[in-house]
C-alpha cells in the first residue's frame, strides 16, 4: 500500500515542479522584458535631459523624425516581446534551442545597429540608440538562465 501511494504522489509532485518550473520561467522572462522597456525609457529621459536631442533623418528625405518616448517604449516592448516568443518557440521544436536563441540575437543585434549608421543623426543621438539596442539585448540574456536554475534543484 505504501509503494502505491509514492508512486500515485510521484507524478502528482513532477506535474507540480514542472508547472512551478513553469511559472517561474515565465516571471523571469516577464521580467526581463519589463526590465528592457524600463531601463530603455530611463536611459532615454535621462539622455533627453542631458541635451541628445534623438532626431534622425533618412539620407534622400528632407525631414527629420525626433523620436518620443512612446516611440522608444513600444520598440523596446515589441523586439523584447520578439526575443521572448523566438526563445520559447525554438524550446518547444529544437533541443539547442538556447545555442540557437543567442546566435538569432546577437545576429538581430548586430543588424540593429545598421539603420543607426544610415540615418543621418548627432554622434550624441547614435550612441545613445546603441545603448539602447545593447540594453534590450543585455535585459533579455537572463531568459537564457532558467535551463541552469532547473538543474541545480
Amino acid at each position: 500500500m505504501t509503494a502505491m501511494t509514492s508512486t500515485a504522489t510521484a507524478p502528482i509532485h513532477s506535474t507540480a515542479q514542472a508547472r512551478s518550473t513553469a511559472t517561474l520561467r515565465r516571471r523571469q522572462r516577464a521580467l526581463g522584458v519589463g526590465a528592457a522597456v524600463v531601463a530603455n525609457s530611463v536611459l532615454y529621459l535621462a539622455a533627453r535631459a542631458a541635451g541628445t536631442d534623438f532626431t534622425l533623418t533618412d539620407p534622400g528625405a528632407a525631414q527629420s523624425h525626433p523620436l518620443i518616448l512612446p516611440e522608444i517604449a513600444v520598440f523596446s516592448l515589441v523586439f523584447a516581446l520578439l526575443g521572448w516568443g523566438a526563445l520559447a518557440l525554438l524550446e518547444r521544436t529544437t533541443r539547442h534551442a538556447r545555442v540557437i536563441w543567442s546566435v538569432l540575437a546577437g545576429t538581430v543585434l548586430l543588424a540593429s545597429f545598421v539603420p543607426i549608421f544610415i540615418e543621418q543623426a548627432t554622434t550624441g543621438t547614435r550612441i545613445m540608440l546603441c545603448v539602447l539596442h545593447l540594453t534590450v539585448a543585455a535585459a533579455l540574456l537572463p531568459m537564457l538562465r532558467h535551463r541552469a536554475d532547473a538543474r541545480t534543484r
